[in-house]
């Protein structure tokens, strides 16, 4: 596995059009950890002021998402990435810019040995989310597979 990822946040932005139309930036890219930002957007916000819980979520489902990337980009030719599950607590009312911390939770090298093995493994994928001043708001944990791609039938 390459340590190069320098290409995801690029990917992420040209593959999922809703990360540039809200403004997710990536301050930090890994194959294990991902830290993305979110801007302070009227138009992002909810009835109370702060980021809607949409834009929240999209956040940290996108931070997951781009550790994914960083971790199993290179079999992106014969799996395609998919979430199974998610989950999510709101643990204080978020205001103003936020900051995701996206951590894989496996090694990378156990998931590819399912998939070398035939199987679709799963993975998953805890999410930080803090506000400007470092403050826990939201929890979230991803759950992601990789599906095996269907071979091209020769005929």
């Amino acid at each position: 596995m390459s340590d190069d990822v320098g290409w995801v946040p690029d990917a992420m932005k040209a593959s999922v059009p809703w990360v540039r139309t809200v403004g997710i930036e990536f301050a930090e890219v890994g194959p294990t950890r991902v830290v993305a930002s979110l801007p302070d957007r009227e138009e992002l916000r909810n009835h109370v002021g702060g980021p809607h819980a949409a834009m929240i979520f999209g956040l940290a489902e996108t931070a997951s998402g781009a550790v994914g990337l960083a971790a199993f980009g290179a079999t992106m030719e014969r799996a395609t990435p998919l979430v199974v599950s998610s989950q999510i607590g709101y643990r204080k009312l978020a205001r103003g810019p936020l900051t995701a911390e996206a951590v894989l939770t496996r090694p990378a090298d156990e998931v590819l040995a399912e998939l070398d093995a035939g199987r679709r493994p799963e993975f998953t994928v805890d999410v930080t989310v803090r506000d400007a001043d470092g403050t826990e708001t939201t929890t979230v944990s991803v759950v992601w597979t990789l599906k095996p791609n269907r071979a091209a039938s020769g005929s």
